[in-house]
């Protein structure tokens, strides 16, 4: 699963896409779209958008719901999480690499 992880947040793309949704979580993709394109420069097509959120719904960094005909997105920091305790050491002094 880290792995999955590590390949999601390897394109700058997908991390914008998590930036944004850690900015404004429920976003369809259509507004994921636009705040790229206003915040960013990035001139994607929502095709391109939707495969990059279907890499990081993969790597459950992203959770879909549905509501009547729309998709929201939402970001899901668990699997981060579970990474980051993997290499955190109780024992370990403050300031120790």
């Amino acid at each position: 699963m880290a792995d999955d992880v590590f390949k999601a947040l390897a394109d700058p793309t997908r991390r914008l896409i998590l930036d944004e949704l850690a900015e404004r979580d429920g976003q369809s993709l259509f507004e994921i779209c636009a705040r790229l394109a206003t915040k960013h420069g990035l001139g994607l097509s929502r095709q391109a958008i939707s495969q990059h959120l279907a890499v990081l719904e993969a790597a459950d960094l992203v959770r879909t719901r549905r509501d009547g005909r729309y998709k929201f997105h939402d970001l899901n920091t668990e699997p981060l999480e579970r990474i980051l305790t993997r290499w955190l050491r109780p024992d370990a002094p403050e300031g120790t690499p």
